[in-house]
């Protein structure tokens, strides 16, 4: 993932990320993904407000917390079957939108078992809040 710092509308913000949240995941189109899990990979670039987490008393309510990132992805996958990791990734990064202290985030999810040559196949998205 690169990082989108260097967008003027999020010249405020700090990044926060979470690297490589590896989930047995139901996924798939072909007949012989179907009934079983595959590892999956996650990363997550979340741009939050300077502002809205710098810490002024070293408290954890004061910033997004990761946790937050794990359990909604967690939560995502424990839905059930997806067809397509561009799916997940969207879901994923509307959940990570959803969160009031998120002004923008990156999402991308990775198969590393899918091709012996490569190290994984996968999807990016990048999403970002409207001004308001």
């Amino acid at each position: 993932m690169h990082s989108l710092l260097s967008d003027p509308r999020l010249a405020d913000c700090r990044r926060l990320f979470l690297r490589d949240f590896e989930l047995p995941v139901h996924i798939g189109v072909h007949d012989f993904e179907q009934g079983s899990s595959q590892r999956l990979r996650f990363n997550v670039d979340l741009y939050v407000a300077l502002a809205d987490s710098t810490p002024q008393g070293d408290r954890i309510s004061e910033v997004v917390d990761y946790d937050f990132v794990r359990q909604r992805i967690t939560e995502r996958v424990q839905r059930g079957h997806v067809q397509l990791q561009e799916t997940l990734a969207d879901d994923v990064l509307q959940l990570m939108l959803a969160h009031p202290g998120v002004r923008a985030a990156c999402v991308s999810t990775e198969k590393p078992d899918v091709y012996p040559d490569c190290a994984a196949v996968g999807v990016e998205v990048f999403g970002l809040k409207e001004a308001r």
